[in-house]
């Protein structure tokens, strides 16, 4: 019992590692490394490589795996909550990666927890306790310190940092949005029949969309000036952020509870923030640990359970 808990543990926080280390990636291969050169490659090229590679791979998986099938209406709400949970929002990260640094858009994503409870305060009419209220409040303010010195210029190591922080925020409204259409769904069936077609959906929408709104052109990943830190950091966000994540959080779930698991992500912005400071694709000025901590510590309020009267 010990030892599959340790497991859990290990893999949930292996998985936030991985997924905090995939921000500065992403920026990487995202922004031009000068103001008259090209970025490796476009937001839209950056989406469709990573769902057109992550679905060939969990096709692949699928076919060692025993068959699941899937009744018509569920693979329907898997399409639609995959094209909105990926192909939409992460579009959406991408531009928020090009145009923000990444230090702000990690703490962006960390208030998924208040936006999930919001939704779900919304549509399902669950009840928010005095606590995870504050919680709500104090990552508010944390958002609009970012919005605030973003919008007085005071934040400049970024594109224009106001506009991908507002990409952000629709990537993370639409990501809950794919959380309550796939809620019922993702239990019934498993990562991998879920992923495989909601990774072949993606990518029918994004390369042929890539194709013509940025074209070959674009994507100096697949021309001759590709490096091997450009193929790297690829290889990275494709092979540890988008397939093995996905598999190691339901791990971690048969093994721990939903609670302890969601407060592993807390550990995304802070593995983003120091490897971002640390490359130099951001500078550490006074509001960015203070909005760190006002996100972190709402992050960890809203995700506090009740105790149960005795």
């Amino acid at each position: 019992m010990k030892n599959e808990k340790f497991q859990g543990h290990a893999a949930v926080l292996v998985a936030n590692v991985i997924f905090g280390l995939a921000v500065p990636m992403s920026s990487f291969l995202l922004v031009p490394a000068s103001a008259d050169g090209k970025a490796w490659l476009g937001p839209l090229g950056y989406i469709a490589t990573r769902c057109f590679f992550a679905a060939i791979i969990f096709w692949i998986i699928q076919f060692f795996l025993p068959k699941e099938k899937v009744e018509r209406k569920d693979l329907w709400t898997i399409i639609l909550g995959g094209v909105m949970g990926f192909a939409v929002s992460q579009t959406f990260t991408a531009w928020s990666l090009y145009y923000a640094n990444p230090v702000y858009f990690s703490f962006v994503g960390a208030l998924c927890p208040i936006a999930v409870m919001l939704g779900a305060w919304m549509t399902l009419g669950e009840r928010i306790t005095g606590v995870k209220t504050v919680g709500v409040i104090i990552g508010l303010a944390g958002a609009l310190l970012m919005v605030y010195m973003s919008a007085t210029g005071q934040s400049t190591d970024g594109i224009n940092n106001l506009l991908g922080l507002g990409f952000a925020l629709l990537s993370l409204l639409t990501w809950v949005i794919y959380l309550l259409i796939t809620r019922k769904v993702s239990a019934k069936y498993s990562s991998v029949t879920q992923m495989k077609w909601t990774f072949l959906s993606s990518a029918i929408v994004m390369v042929p969309l890539t194709l013509v709104m940025e074209g070959p052109e674009q994507q100096m990943l697949y021309t001759s000036a590709c490096t091997w830190q450009a193929a790297g950091a690829t290889a990275f966000v494709v092979l540890l952020a988008t397939v093995l994540g996905y598999f190691m959080i339901p791990y971690a779930l048969q093994r721990i509870n939903a609670t302890t698991v969601s407060t592993y992500t807390n550990l995304q912005p802070v593995v983003a923030s120091v490897v971002a400071f640390s490359i130099g694709q951001a500078m550490l000025t006074w509001d960015k640990p203070v909005a760190g901590v006002l996100v972190l510590l709402s992050a960890y309020l809203v995700t506090l359970e009740p105790k149960a009267k005795k």
